[in-house]
């Protein structure tokens, strides 16, 4: 019979660079009963199973994986926002992105494909042919009104590719994010390397809209203490202008500034979105 579950755990051991010994300290177990767990001489407890997997950041889904290899039933679900007993996580989610308008925000799953946005991000990627249920990951890659209206397409990638390769290795590897990566460095290959600079505090996405420049850079927001699996990988990504002008268009996209000719319509790379109504609630 297959240890699985030793097997399993060496490679997230490994995955997460910790030797025997590492792990046995965090873990408060000796390294020999580490050892006996991954070469099959001992069986682990569900305790010991959940407390290996938070000292080695293993991502819930995976945990199930691992309890389900030492045979133990699986402690997380991946429960749809749907559900009733998910009703103030909706309602969190509703709240934060009505809330930051003016300015764009949208709700992502794991692969990036957008499951809610509100007003202003939906009048923003209409025009680039983008909404919910879309993925960002692809849109990168193959969709041309994005990657036309991205004025420093070459320069974002550099920062796409590294952030997908952290967050794929958080999650002991995901072959769609691995994917992306092989190919959206390809765009990043037949780039001239860059001389060593001082860098900028951050690197703003800039889009072409009309015959501007819409300057935005993110911050992302994640549940904390989330046990459920779709939950933890739920991320709430916020957008903010980088400079004056890029403020007064998106208060006039909406409507909150004096700005005249932006409301209720954006032209992105060929793309118009027009007359957009309020959102509704998080599915």
């Amino acid at each position: 019979m297959t240890n699985s579950f030793g097997v399993a755990l060496k490679e997230w051991r490994r995955q997460r660079r910790m030797s025997q010994l590492d792990l046995g300290l965090s873990a408060e177990v000796s390294s020999r009963h580490i050892s006996f767990l991954e070469t099959g001489r001992a069986r682990p407890s569900r305790a010991m199973v959940l407390k290996l997997c938070e000292e080695l950041e293993v991502p819930r889904a995976a945990r199930n994986h691992l309890l389900t290899a030492a045979g133990i039933a699986p402690a997380y679900s991946a429960r749809p926002l749907s559900e009733e007993n998910m009703r103030p996580v909706r309602s969190a989610v509703d709240w934060m992105l009505e809330r930051h308008a003016p300015f764009p925000a949208f709700a992502l799953d794991r692969h990036w494909t957008l499951m809610e946005l509100n007003r202003p991000a939906s009048l923003l990627f209409r025009g680039m042919r983008l909404g919910r249920g879309d993925s960002l990951i692809a849109a990168l890659a193959e969709n041309p009104h994005l990657r036309g209206a991205l004025e420093n397409l070459d320069e974002l990638l550099v920062h796409v590719v590294a952030r997908l390769r952290i967050e794929s290795a958080h999650l002991g590897g995901d072959p769609l994010l691995d994917a992306a990566v092989a190919s959206l460095r390809k765009d990043m290959g037949r780039q001239p390397a860059k001389a060593a600079v001082v860098l900028p505090a951050f690197v703003p996405t800039r889009y072409r809209v009309r015959d501007r420049t819409l300057s935005l850079f993110s911050t992302i927001a994640q549940f904390g203490s989330a046990e459920d699996i779709a939950l933890a990988e739920l991320k709430i990504e916020l957008m903010f202008p980088a400079d004056a002008a890029s403020k007064d268009f998106l208060l006039a996209l909406t409507g909150d500034g004096e700005t005249t000719g932006a409301r209720d319509t954006v032209s992105c790379s060929g793309g118009t979105a027009s007359g957009l109504g309020p959102r509704g609630p998080l599915r």
